[in-house]
């Protein structure tokens, strides 16, 4: 049973939910979300979610992370997602603290960024590919509403380019 670190509106520890419970009730919860930057700064890893996944399936993600478990603080949630989704062994970088909400999808994103060329190992379960795609592109695409990136990773890599 995965537990997860619930949090009020305002992002205060409120205790812990199962994931499936937060889920169904649209519980306010936290994530740590991370930017995986090319050595150079030019491009960005972009994956695609598996389509067995619960949320969003099947889109682009311009970021990585997940869920904060319960007894976990976000910088260690960070590396661990890290460690799991792309096989990269980093302390990402705190940038910025923001909320995301999509009906009954609400949570604190915790925004974080590492620069590294991999190599990556994909978790198969949530990630079915990945590649580098140029900055600019990455922002042509978040921009357009037309094209298949989750909502919650369009939304935060467009409040990251504004802090990059």
């Amino acid at each position: 049973m995965e537990r997860v670190l619930v949090v009020t509106p305002d992002g205060e520890p409120a205790g812990w939910a199962t994931r499936e419970r937060m889920r169904a009730e649209g519980l306010w919860h936290a994530c740590a979300v991370i930017v995986v930057r090319s050595l150079d700064g030019r491009r960005l890893f972009v994956h695609r979610r598996t389509d067995t996944k619960d949320v969003y399936p099947g889109l682009y993600d311009p970021t990585c992370g997940g869920v904060v478990a319960a007894g976990e603080s976000p910088d260690e949630c960070a590396a661990r997602e890290l460690a799991e989704e792309l096989g990269v062994v980093a302390r990402p970088e705190f940038r910025f603290r923001t909320t995301f909400q999509d009906g009954t999808i609400r949570y604190h994103a915790h925004v974080y960024e590492v620069r590294s060329d991999g190599p990556f190992t994909l978790q198969p379960e949530e990630v079915a590919s990945g590649a580098w795609v140029d900055v600019e592109a990455v922002r042509a695409e978040a921009e357009n509403p037309e094209s298949p990136v989750v909502p919650d990773g369009r939304a935060l890599i467009l409040e990251w380019l504004s802090w990059a």
